[in-house]
């Protein structure tokens, strides 16, 4: 199995430390099922405290492996309807062809994309396409490896406008217990984080933030401690002294 990421995955260990759990102000609930046959329910909800408003999704994912296909039907609260159809390691090992659409009822709206990938050991690269008769986008990425360095680009190119839209350079290293990564975004964003497993039940992760132009950097530092398999809590703060706390319990 290809173990290079995907250009977004790239410091994911550091961001799902910073990130993962923290909700203020909302309540969110996951609930993830498997029926006999296979088929694969999610749902979740979340509602904002100071607002008051509910929302919610389902999805529903069914697998053929002997075709590689999987099938996924999405739906939310606002009444927007999804459908996922993937093709995985079939054409060729680590090829992934996924078409991705989106209707609304209420508004007729029609929206969708071809998605294609593709993972080997020291690479891996792929393209979204929108489908879009007045000028398709077109986003584009590839994420080089070699002994635990990583380096990527990502790109979107506007073809209606003829420019580009997005301009994105990374460079990180990933160990067995550490990882850095950094990244320019346009040219004018730049960033940073480190990630480190102390050990079986603590995590931590340090992030920076800069942005051309101004002389504002951002900081932070997090750490994940976990009580047992179910039970784990969570800590960061910035230098704006915004300190977040959180507490998760898997049922």
């Amino acid at each position: 199995v290809c173990n290079t990421p995907t250009y977004c995955d790239l410091g994911k260990a550091a961001k799902d430390v910073f990130n993962k759990g923290y909700g203020f102000g909302m309540v969110k609930i996951d609930l993830r099922t498997k029926s006999c046959s296979g088929v694969e329910f999610s749902t979740s909800g979340h509602a904002y405290t100071d607002t008051g408003k509910a929302s919610g999704n389902l999805e529903t994912k069914y697998k053929i492996c002997n075709y590689g296909l999987t099938f996924t039907q999405k739906w939310n609260t606002d009444n927007t309807l999804g459908t996922e159809i993937s093709w995985e390691n079939k054409l060729a090992e680590g090829l992934k062809l996924t078409l991705d659409t989106i209707f609304v009822p209420n508004t007729g709206k029609k929206s969708g994309k071809l998605k294609a990938s593709y993972k080997r050991d020291c690479f891996s690269l792929g393209s979204n396409v929108d489908i879009d008769f007045s000028g398709p986008t077109i986003y584009g990425w590839a994420v080089l490896a070699f002994e635990g360095w990583l380096a990527g680009y990502q790109m979107s190119f506007d073809t209606a406008k003829s420019k580009l839209s997005q301009n994105n350079f990374a460079l990180g290293y990933k160990a067995a217990d550490f990882q850095l990564h950094t990244h320019v975004n346009d040219g004018t964003e730049f960033g940073g984080s480190i990630y480190q497993k102390v050990n079986e039940k603590i995590e931590t992760s340090i992030n920076l933030a800069w942005t051309a132009g101004s002389n504002n950097t951002r900081f932070g530092i997090a750490a994940k401690y976990k009580l047992d398999c179910r039970t784990s809590l969570s800590a960061k703060v910035n230098n704006a002294s915004l300190i977040g706390l959180v507490y998760t319990q898997t049922l």
